[in-house]
């Protein structure tokens, strides 16, 4: 259990991936992915206080994450940068390299979102993808610690010194990872800092939470914990429910299947629990209270929204927060305007500051 009077880490979403929405499923071009749109998000995050902000990663959907994390690092003066990068995509040393440039042109305010997705065009088994992953986590770190490599495995081998340029504060800046098979337990409990994990109901995200701190044990390990949900927080809780109606009054079944269908990671187990968290819920969507489901019918991922009105949601961050949360990342629908009743109705409740990382 965590004590809910201490600092947490509260994030935002930068949209980069054509997910910003008036009413899910009908796209609207000013609010499509682009330098000037996704900017806008992050330096309305920035503004209002958020610590960090997701940089999400898509081949076929929006922006590049890397390019534009490094164009916003000059953009914003005091949120971190919550960067995804897929594995693979670049050679190790050269992504050290970009990553502590990156840093560096932040001021130090970088952190890394781990990808073990397939690579467009390429088809990984589970239990390989996930070792490939492991490798180029450990290498990763140990490049921007500033160590020598000295590593050996099947997609990793280097006898290699690390880059001249390095991070602002000494070491790895910490590694925010996500999965739920076998595999990918594995591989957050041997090489992340931060567990990331989709909404579900309280007991369920205790319960993932209790199982990492087993498999983090046997590597004599000890992680922190993160959630990633979207919001809806309005005056009371009967507009709040009325603006996640709202939210979906436009779409059908069919145009929802095709946006969940173009991400890469449809078939993974955490989009399957995700349909099931749907399954599971009332007729209006509720798996419980202040927790709906809608959302996940136009999105293969994270797939749940907190719902209600201030006192509800932070009540229910704090829920979370006493099974062993310690970083939210949010969004919400669109993603300024929510950002901005984010920041007024919930921030000034919550003690709330970026994590660090504990080695």
């Amino acid at each position: 259990m965590t004590d809910s009077t201490n600092p947490i880490e509260i994030s935002w979403f930068g949209a980069l991936c054509d997910d910003d929405y008036e009413f899910l499923g009908v796209p609207q071009p000013e609010l499509a992915s682009s330098w000037e749109h996704c900017r806008d998000i992050v330096q309305t995050a920035d503004r209002n206080g958020f610590d960090n902000i997701l940089l999400p990663s898509g081949y076929q959907l929006g922006i590049d994450s890397t390019a534009f994390a490094a164009a916003i690092a000059t953009h914003t003066e005091q949120i971190h940068l919550l960067l995804a990068v897929r594995i693979g995509e670049m050679w190790l040393p050269q992504l050290a390299r970009q990553l502590a440039t990156i840093d560096q042109m932040a001021g130090g305010r970088l952190t890394i979102n781990i990808i073990s997705s397939d690579m467009p065009g390429q088809a990984l088994d589970s239990e390989p993808r996930y070792r490939r992953t492991v490798e180029h986590m450990h290498g990763l770190r140990a490049l921007l610690d500033g160590s020598r490599l000295e590593q050996h495995g099947d997609f990793v081998d280097f006898d290699l010194d690390p880059p001249r340029i390095a991070t602002v504060n000494p070491g790895c800046p910490p590694m925010y990872f996500g999965g739920f098979s076998e595999a990918a337990k594995e591989c957050a409990a041997e090489a992340a800092d931060v567990f990331l994990t989709w909404p579900d109901t309280v007991a369920s995200v205790a319960e993932t939470i209790e199982d990492m701190r087993g498999r983090a044990a046997r590597f004599d390990r000890d992680l922190r914990y993160g959630l990633r949900a979207h919001m809806i927080v309005r005056e009371t809780e009967a507009e709040a429910k009325a603006a996640a109606d709202r939210l979906i009054s436009q779409l059908d079944a069919d145009t929802g299947e095709a946006i969940r269908q173009k991400s890469l990671d449809t078939a993974s187990v955490g989009v399957s629990r995700q349909s099931a968290l749907r399954d599971e819920a009332d007729d209006d969507g509720y798996a419980e209270a202040n927790l709906w489901t809608g959302v996940g019918r136009a999105r293969s991922g994270a797939g749940a929204a907190i719902v209600g009105d201030p006192d509800q949601v932070v009540a229910k961050l704090r829920a979370y927060q006493d099974v062993g949360v310690d970083a939210f990342i949010l969004s919400g629908y669109t993603h300024i305007a929510e950002c901005d009743l984010v920041a007024e109705h919930v921030l000034p409740a919550i003690d709330h500051a970026p994590l660090r990382p504990r080695w």
